[in-house]
């Protein structure tokens, strides 16, 4: 898996191989004709930014993204936003959190690869103290969002990973050991409800962003098939 397997490896300055794929990009980056679109200079951009945090260079990640970030909402690249606001919240800059909270956000809205929506909500879990409900609910998002857009073999292993979460943060948030008692607290906790736990991520989301959103959200629904 792409973005969750890439996620757990970031952050070794002394990988030499970072370093070197970092060197390549940027060659190739160099090279790029004058006449390429706005969005593949961006996304060269990114992949550049996203190795820069495995080099300790969190600052220049984060410029990188946050700039990109307008050039594809602009472009209406929702995909490739989310992977923007993923890597500024790796680079664990002051606004690091509000990208978490408007990635997932673009991430639930759009249909995007369920994977990188799954590593976002992983992330709130990372962040969430043990006690508190936005685990929960981040897990059980991760659980539907799997179920209704990945297929095949990817969904296999994602269902296997968000299960594994889901099971993490039952026993944290209220101590579950057994099937019985993890099937009362799905039940109490209305996990088993998506119009109950995504009114619950928007809260959650809230939280994250606070005042700080970096797109209108009222005007991009406008633009969804159903409002």
């Amino acid at each position: 898996m792409e973005y969750l397997n890439e996620n757990t490896m970031l952050g070794n300055s002394d990988d030499p191989n970072i370093e070197s794929q970092l060197i390549a990009l940027e060659d190739r980056f160099r090279e790029l004709p004058a006449d390429v679109s706005p969005v593949d200079k961006a996304f060269m951009e990114l992949q550049m930014a996203r190795l820069m945090i495995g080099l300790d260079r969190k600052q220049e990640s984060w410029d990188i993204a946050r700039r990109v970030l307008d050039t594809f909402l602009e472009a209406q690249e929702w995909e490739k936003a989310v992977d923007a606001c993923d890597v500024m919240f790796l680079a664990e800059q002051d606004g690091s959190i509000s990208a978490l909270g408007q990635g997932i956000w673009l991430a639930v809205t759009y249909p995007i690869d369920p994977e990188l929506t799954v590593a976002l909500l992983q992330h709130v879990i990372d962040e969430t103290p043990d006690d508190a409900d936005g685990a929960a609910v981040a897990a059980a998002t991760a659980m539907y969002v799997t179920e209704l857009r990945a297929e095949g073999k990817k969904k296999d292993n994602l269902m296997f990973f968000a299960n594994q979460m889901l099971g993490q943060v039952s026993r944290r948030h209220s101590d579950i050991e057994s099937q019985e008692q993890f099937d009362h607290w799905i039940g109490k906790m209305e996990l088993n409800e998506p119009e109950k736990f995504l009114i619950r991520l928007r809260n959650v989301v809230d939280v994250l962003v606070q005042d700080d959103w970096w797109f209108d959200r009222e005007e991009l629904q406008k633009t969804l098939p159903v409002n």
